[in-house]
């Protein structure tokens, strides 16, 4: 396949993933999912799929934004059906995340920054590459009761339940009672738009350093 063709195929299949629609009714949003992590104040939560070219230029920015406004990321897997081996990373990610949830990040993004190089027929070999260079090495059956297979599906039809229709869907939210969460239009308005919730955040709640420790008996 000669570079242009591969330029083709590429801008195709971003594409597919930012106008990817589910045949199901419209609904409301289920929003369970759009909270920050207990003890922040704001996040930012992004459904992807680890094939998704979008995804995948996005992702920099997701982390740097993480660094930047020193904000936790909170990832969702939505499986994309036309594409091949995602599901299949997806669950590898989260048989990292058994390992430690910092080894299943770097997965993830090591996924993304080889993404154009993998294939359903290599995939395995770039995880054993990767598993060998952290000395976490993947077992032959990663996921035997098919646990981690269930977890990927159940993020999948969370996303569903929401009206996603697209990847990478990237929500801020935050603690703000009358907007908890904001979804970002376009991935070059993750800035502009953490910035503006952010502006809009409620006063944090004083800490009382005064207050006595319960007596003891």
């Amino acid at each position: 396949m000669t570079k242009w063709n591969t330029n083709i195929a590429r801008t195709l299949l971003v594409a597919a993933c930012l106008m990817l629609t589910w045949a199901m009714p419209l609904r409301a949003i289920d929003s369970s999912a759009l909270h920050p992590p207990t003890g922040q104040r704001m996040a930012i939560v992004v459904f992807e799929d680890l094939e998704c070219p979008a995804c995948g230029s996005t992702d920099p920015l997701l982390l740097q934004a993480q660094r930047n406004y020193g904000i936790p990321l909170v990832r969702h897997d939505f499986i994309i059906p036309i594409h091949h081996w995602s599901k299949e990373a997806h669950i590898m990610a989260r048989y990292f995340d058994t390992v430690s949830p910092q080894l299943g990040e770097e997965f993830r993004q090591y996924i993304f920054h080889n993404q154009a190089s993998i294939y359903k027929t290599n995939l395995r070999d770039w995880a054993d590459r990767f598993a060998n260079a952290h000395h976490a090495p993947l077992p032959a059956f990663y996921d035997p009761a098919g646990a981690l297979r269930k977890k990927v599906e159940a993020d999948t039809e969370l996303g569903k339940s929401m009206g996603i229709h697209r990847t990478p869907t990237i929500y801020i939210v935050s603690v703000n009672p009358s907007t908890p969460y904001v979804e970002v239009p376009e991935s070059n308005k993750l800035f502009e738009t953490i910035e503006a919730v952010r502006s809009h955040l409620p006063p944090a709640a004083p800490v009382n350093h005064n207050r006595k420790s319960p007596k003891s008996y």
